[in-house]
Parts: structure tokens; sequence; C-alpha cells
């Protein structure tokens, strides 16, 4: 049988540090923003929160597409693996 595989893709650690970085410095001023922001202490609260929230919705989003994708590539290959076997299995000069 023939397998074919996709190729897979991984992030380098260089990508995955300033990703990381980036978040945190976007976080750290984000906070610093809403700190030092000329507003009574439950507005600044309900900013934050509202951070929180929707940092938490964006992970989960992404997450959500990842599993998506990922089950998409399963039943691809799923599929391609039967598809295989078939012609595999198929001889053209077998009378029916």
């Amino acid at each position: 049988m023939n397998e074919t595989s996709s190729v897979k893709q991984q992030s380098t650690s260089a990508f995955y540090g300033q990703a990381v970085a980036s978040f945190g410095v976007a976080m750290v001023a984000v906070a610093l923003g809403i700190y030092f922001l000329d507003a009574d202490a439950w507005v600044r609260g309900f900013l934050a929160i509202g951070v929180l929230y929707l940092v938490t919705s964006c992970f989960t989003l992404a997450k959500v597409i990842r599993d998506r994708q990922e089950e998409g590539r399963i039943v691809s290959r799923v599929d391609q693996a039967r598809l295989e076997k078939i012609l595999a299995d198929h001889d053209p000069f077998q009378k029916l």
C-alpha cells in the first residue's frame, strides 16, 4: 500500500518565544493602561474583567478551530486509507 502523509508543520522555538513574549507584553500593557486610567475603581475593574474574558474566549476559539482542523485531517486520512485499500484489492482483469 502506498502511504502518503502530510508534512507536519512545527513552529520553531523562536516563533513560540516571540508569541509568548508578545502575549505577555500585551497583557502587561493593557493592565498598566487600566491601572493608570483616570476613572473610578469599578470602571477599571469592569475593563479588567472584560479583558480577561476576551483572552479566555480567544484561547477557547483557537482550540476549537484547531480541533476542527485536526478532525478534518483524521477523516481525510481514513477516507484516503479506504480508497487505497479498495484500489489495492481491485483486480481489473477479474470478470464481474
